[in-house]
């Protein structure tokens, strides 16, 4: 496909098309255009995006031979009937996490994806977080020594999401692993590999039958000697650090999690405002290690400058010329055996 502007039309107008995917393709003029929004409703608290046709008509987009690629950002139980649906109309399609319910899923998706002679991957876009980014290059620098030990947190404290699970039954996708733990989960495999084995656990925090509210993962890469460990919850008044990383040298520390998030929340975005994203000093990691003669060091690592439109600089190389697809497919189902494993006995 000669360069050209790729047109995306999106299934679902709520907080995902509007706040996690729409601002970092706008960002990106030259490459994409956002041709068509579909809902089965319109409304809600988001302005509509100019140009853009909205639609209650899904075969709008399915039979609309000038969109490129669909992006499906709904519910996680409709994830996988919605990109069939997609990939039967020939479209390139991006999920949302999680990408399926399970690896058999996500399989099957996969296979319909090269008999039609397309791409299908999940949004995994917190492989542009900053924190993450800059854990990876403090443990590539060098300065720990060999990293023993990678640990990262994805707290929140959401006291009425305890209280709502007092009142109603949730289906256990709805939970705090497949909405929140598949970030931490695919940054580790994006970062490590697949790891040999794992310990994955979940808990319900506001008794049997209501939805998890914490996890904690151990992955283990026993061929490096590496144990990388995911753990969050939605009771966390305090949030533990966002990256640790330890190695025989030293220690690095992160406390503050990605600044996109936070400038998203407030309706701050990247189109127009130049320090979209960026951390402040007193959001910087500290690093404290060891040199090569024993003297100790300790200093405030500066942040990977990072946004989520890199993964729409990768889908256009994919899409437009064919370059392999940032997330892959065994990526995502190494990723989703291991929430499968966590949340068996919930189901």
């Amino acid at each position: 496909m000669a360069d050209r502007i790729l047109n995306i039309g999106f299934i679902g107008n709520g907080k995902g098309t509007n706040r996690y995917h729409a601002p970092f393709s706008l960002a990106l003029p030259q490459k994409f255009r956002i041709k068509t929004i579909y809902a089965r409703y319109m409304g809600g608290p988001w302005p509509r995006i100019p140009g853009v046709e909205y639609t209650t008509k899904i075969d709008a987009l399915l039979s609309d031979p000038e969109i490129d690629v669909i992006e499906v950002s709904t519910p996680i139980r409709t994830h996988y009937n919605l990109t069939r649906q997609a990939l039967k109309a020939g479209k390139h399609v991006v999920c949302d996490k999680a990408f399926t319910e399970s690896e058999a899923e996500a399989e099957e998706l996969y296979e319909l994806a090269a008999e039609k002679g397309v791409t299908v991957q999940c949004y995994q876009n917190r492989r542009f977080d900053s924190d993450y980014l800059t854990a990876k290059k403090v443990a590539s620098s060098g300065k720990l020594g060999r990293i023993y030990e990678i640990v990262t947190h994805y707290d929140y404290w959401r006291e009425e999401f305890f209280q709502m699970a007092h009142q109603s039954a949730y289906h256990w996708s709805e939970g705090i692993v497949y909405g929140h733990s598949c970030h931490c989960v695919d940054q580790l495999i994006a970062w490590l590999g697949i790891p040999e084995r794992w310990h994955a656990e979940a808990r319900q925090l506001g008794g049997t039958g209501h939805p998890d509210m914490a996890f904690d993962f151990d992955l283990y890469y026993d061929k490096v000697g590496i144990k990388a460990t995911a753990a969050a919850s939605y009771l966390a008044a305090i949030q533990r650090p966002s990256f640790e990383v330890y190695g025989e040298r030293g220690t690095f520390i992160k406390v503050e999690k990605d600044q996109q998030e936070r400038d998203l929340k407030k309706f701050y975005l990247p189109v127009g405002n130049d320090d979209f994203g960026l951390d402040t000093p007193e959001q910087y990691g500290t690093l404290r290690y060891y040199d090569d003669e024993g003297a100790f060091h300790e200093e405030r690592v500066p942040t990977v400058r990072s946004t989520y439109s890199a993964f729409y600089e990768a889908l256009y190389e994919t899409v437009a010329h064919g370059a392999p697809q940032l997330v892959k497919p065994e990526e995502t189902m190494a990723q989703l055996r291991i929430l499968e494993d966590a949340t068996m006995d919930l189901r």
